[in-house]
């Protein structure tokens, strides 16, 4: 309505691509805003309203009748996995590629997935039903050489595997070169958080602790702060305060209730609280940009 459609996001890692929530219509989406529906190697659904999650079986059908023959990792909360059997079982579909589900918990953090080069957990949400956030932490890779002081210094592959590792290096003679002196630091390792669906709680503010992109989902405005209350969804000024609470770099608002056609109200509400608060668009990217401390 207005132009919004259900909750659905494509979270890309170099050429990692993952999809957080599923909701109905997301595969005509994805072909709108030409992202490759194959190269999504995992999917994140939040919890079980119908908004989040019922375009699932739609998608998952179209990998099969494409023939995808690639992996996929599905994590979502438990009777995710019997809704979908139920489905395939009484349409006799039997997927051509391999499909794998992982049940989240929404007691305490849990590691999903643990990367060399990231990791993605899910934490837990409060709202009606059992619902989790998912929090993507990028990890440091190898550090860059000064290549002039290493040639300089004439040190040995053994040494160059240590120092970009982040170790110093002893040599034979006892002298030791420093790994912050023969390399460029490393780059400000970036973080992004989705919260679904959830009323405001501060509980969550050790989970998203200093995040740089932090999506909160901003139902109502304030004057509906019972309703939102009531129906365990946040207020804009709500986000806003816990994007303040946990430091987070940029906040991103979305889940808009259809009773707002202007949301410009709901942004100047979040921006009175934290400024650098922003509107999730159809179809926009928001880039976390490489920068060093």
């Amino acid at each position: 309505m207005h132009g919004r459609n259900h909750t659905a996001q494509v979270l890309r890692f170099g050429q990692e691509f993952f999809l957080l929530d599923c909701g109905e219509g997301t595969q005509h989406q994805l072909q709108r805003f030409k992202i490759k529906s194959s190269k999504i190697s995992a999917i994140f659904i939040s919890h079980l309203h119908g908004d989040h999650y019922l375009g699932l079986l739609g998608l998952l059908s179209s990998f099969h009748l494409s023939k995808r023959t690639q992996p996929l990792s599905l994590f979502g909360p438990k009777g995710l996995d019997e809704i979908l059997t139920t489905h395939f079982r009484w349409s006799h579909t039997q997927l051509c590629y391999p499909l794998t589900f992982v049940p989240t918990q929404d007691q305490e953090k849990q590691v999903l997935l643990d990367q060399p080069r990231y990791s993605l957990s899910s934490f837990p949400l409060s709202h009606r039903i059992p619902t989790t956030g998912f929090l993507f932490q990028e990890k440091a890779g190898p550090r860059a050489l000064i290549k002039e002081k290493v040639l300089e210094n004439k040190l040995p592959v053994a040494a160059i595997q240590r120092l970009r590792s982040g170790e110093d290096y002893l040599d034979a003679s006892g002298e030791r070169f420093r790994s912050e002196d023969l390399t460029y630091p490393l780059p400000k390792l970036r973080s992004y958080a989705f919260c679904s669906d959830t009323a405001f709680d501060e509980r969550l503010v050790p989970y998203l602790q200093g995040v740089d992109l932090l999506y909160h989902e901003a139902t109502f405005m304030e004057a509906e702060a019972k309703r939102a209350a009531d129906t365990y969804h946040s207020t804009a000024k709500q986000a806003a305060t816990l994007a303040l609470l946990c430091g987070a770099s940029t906040l991103l608002l979305g889940h808009f209730s259809s009773r707002y056609v202007d949301l410009s109200n709901l942004l100047s509400e979040a921006q009175s609280v934290f400024s650098n608060s922003l509107l999730s668009e159809e179809g926009k990217t928001y880039a976390l940009p490489l920068h060093h401390e």
